[in-house]
């Protein structure tokens, strides 16, 4: 599972779910005077708040991708091991199966040449040992590839979500300090 590389960042891209850079506040005075900003603190804030609910809810999609690979790649392991076992298999072999949730029922499994994989989407094939194996190794890599790629994206979103909230108290701080030393500035701040 480790020797599976980080895919590569498409070009120009800084995130594999093409998240957008949130651009750091440098000069506060600046930013504030630009055109589309027009000096109106309850604007920008408007604008920053929007940008950061659209991080947050990238951020929930992220985790439940995350959540989502961390299951499968169990599945994917045992399902190899399972494959695994039957390439070995000379003989009949009694074991126990998961019927329902805590029921166990025992059978007796003879040599088998092939296996059915769940594809998903309601969809099970038959496979030959070898070819399951390949394919199951295939979904593996896949899947901590994903994994590693998805944890990228988390951590990249998270810095986004730090500068925006930086940028939203920056902002906030401003309009309190033009309030504070002039009255007559609209700088509603609600």
């Amino acid at each position: 599972m480790d020797s599976v590389e980080m895919p590569q960042l498409p070009e120009n891209q800084k995130s594999f779910a093409g998240i957008p850079e949130a651009v750091f506040v440098e000069d506060i005075d600046t930013f504030m005077q630009l055109p589309e900003n027009g000096s109106n603190v309850e604007k920008v804030l408007h604008k920053l708040d929007e940008q950061h609910g659209k991080y947050k809810f990238m951020e929930y999609n992220l985790d439940a991708r995350r959540r989502k690979l961390k299951q499968q790649i169990p599945d994917l392991i045992k399902s190899l091991e399972m494959v695994e076992v039957l390439k070995k298999q000379q003989e009949d072999k009694e074991i126990q199966f998961l019927l329902s949730e805590q029921v166990f029922v025992k059978t007796v499994v003879p040599p088998t040449k092939t296996v059915c994989l769940w594809l998903g989407a309601n969809v099970m094939l038959e496979y030959p040992l070898d070819e399951a194996e390949v394919l199951l190794r295939q979904n593996m890599e896949s899947a901590v590839a994903n994994l590693k790629s998805v944890e990228y994206d988390q951590d990249f979103l998270r810095d986004q979500l730090t500068t925006t909230e930086v940028n939203m108290a920056r902002v906030y701080n401003w309009g309190v300090k033009k309030r504070q030393t002039s009255p007559n500035v609209s700088t509603t701040v609600s």
